[in-house]
């Protein structure tokens, strides 16, 4: 390994703003719309699955602009886990970012089973592990080589999907409005799929339902927070970031389910593999099979890549912070946390043996549990910008030094933290989703206790929350 020195002890601000946006975007933009939103479409009905996603976009456009006054006066690595331990306690900062990692570093396992299985169609003779080791490898020598070369691959990555999603909602527009025939009709649907079953066949507790999994379709906007910390001129590009992470994942989806919802009967749509497959095929665009499994695959391959360079960071950070072991905050020369991507991948190899021979069993509680941690993530973002507000006014400080300003401060970040509250504990009335409460909460207890009983019993982790601040950089 190559030697450290003084100069790579911090992470090099080589990303611009098209990258911070890219990878915000494409963080959202995964399999869960390419796949699973006829799910949504067919529980609440195609009015309803549009409402669903508007709302679930307002959730997530408040929770940004609590993280963005955080991420533009504090730009680091560690983002949302260092806000949370300088701004509510030590513990709470502990426990998010063990969390988060836990999650993310479980999820590249995950993406990269998905990886293989997507092309098992193409290449069934091939064992799904061969390909996980292969974009493992080819994964991890992205992210090692410069956060630069991640962001450039993310920036690809995500544009497919962009791409693909934009000439998705301009055919299936034209084929809503007549100028394209679908197959077995004789005239355009227009509207009538949302009308002629009543606005909502199955009332407004199914769009509460699919709210729930609506929200966790935007999972993932948080990445910029993470990015921040290798962001040039991060007062600039984290705004815009942000502000065109919003608006544009909103036009993207709700263009997308309202095309969706039009040109499928609501009471087909859970039902099939892919709607985006139906609409294409209706169409009688030749392979769209082909096409939209190319198109997953580079969304799983966009997780993984996101997955696998968050964890990384945010288990750097921790190292930097005293709350993961020290041995994980050594960076290359090229400002590369090199021992923390490999402990990441490491853990994502081995979720991959569990996901074999324990897959109903410990990979489902694992995964399960660590899903739930993006909720309490958001949940930490909305608390952690009204106590850093409430402090920052408290010690003197004046609203025109802030560069960027949530606005309608204390409204907007009491009202993110509610509903994300609302949509954590939501999950309890979903059987599918139960689980994650079930395994979750322990996993969240048991971080937590393993942090008191440490600063009781053990070396502390972090002794006070101004101890927590003096570590982590805080004027």
């Amino acid at each position: 390994m190559a030697q450290i020195g003084i100069q790579d002890q911090q992470l090099q601000r080589s990303m611009k703003s098209r990258h911070l946006f890219m990878i915000a975007l494409g963080g959202v933009i995964g399999t869960g719309l390419f796949q699973g939103s006829g799910y949504t479409i067919n529980t609440a009905g195609p009015l309803g699955a549009v409402l669903s996603y508007l709302v679930g976009g307002f959730v997530m456009y408040l929770t940004m602009l609590c993280l963005g006054e955080l991420a533009v006066a504090m730009p680091e690595a560690g983002s949302f886990q260092s806000y949370a331990t300088k701004f509510i306690s030590p513990a709470v900062g502990f426990t998010i970012g063990w969390v988060y990692w836990l999650n993310w570093a479980l999820t590249v396992g995950l993406e990269l089973t998905s990886i293989g299985m997507t092309l098992g169609r193409w290449l069934p003779d091939v064992p799904v592990w061969v390909w996980c080791a292969l974009f493992a490898f080819l994964l991890f020598l992205f992210n090692a080589f410069s956060a630069r070369s991640y962001a450039e691959l993310e920036f690809w990555f995500s544009s497919i999907k962009v791409i693909t999603i934009v000439l998705f909602i301009i055919l299936g527009g034209a084929a809503m409005f007549g100028m394209l025939h679908l197959k077995g009709t004789h005239s355009a649907p227009m509207f009538t799929h949302f009308t002629k079953d009543g606005l909502l066949p199955n009332g407004i507790v199914a769009i509460l339902m699919t709210m729930i999994t609506v929200n966790f379709s935007f999972q993932g906007t948080e990445l910029v927070g993470i990015a921040s910390g290798e962001s040039e001129k991060p007062e600039k590009t984290i705004p815009k970031a942000i502000r065109n992470t919003v608006w544009r994942t909103l036009v993207f989806f709700v263009l997308a389910m309202t095309v969706l919802a039009a040109l499928i009967p609501w009471q087909k749509a859970g039902v099939m593999e892919s709607p985006f497959v139906y609409v294409l095929d209706q169409m009688g665009i030749p392979y769209a099979a082909d096409i939209m499994n190319f198109v997953i695959l580079t969304a799983l391959l966009s997780v993984a890549n996101s997955g696998l360079y968050a964890s990384s960071r945010m288990l750097w950070s921790m190292s930097k912070d005293g709350m993961a072991p020290s041995f994980f905050s050594k960076l290359t020369r090229r400002g590369i946390p090199i021992r923390a991507l490999l402990a990441s991948l490491a853990v994502a190899l081995l979720s991959l043996l569990t996901s074999v021979y324990a897959a109903d069993t410990v990979y489902l509680w694992l995964i399960s549990a660590a899903g739930m941690g993006a909720v309490v993530v958001w949940i930490s973002i909305a608390a952690s910008q009204f106590f850093f507000r409430k402090r920052f006014l408290a010690e003197g400080g004046k609203l025109e030094d802030l560069k960027y300003r949530t606005p309608f401060y204390p409204v907007v970040p009491i009202l993110a933290f509610t509903l994300n509250t609302i949509v954590l504990f939501s999950m309890g009335l979903i059987p599918d989703q139960r689980i994650a409460l079930i395994c979750g909460i322990p996993l969240i207890v048991i971080i937590y206790l393993t942090y008191v009983l440490k600063q009781k019993f053990g070396s502390p982790v972090v002794k006070t929350s101004q101890e927590a601040s003096a570590r982590t950089g805080t004027e």
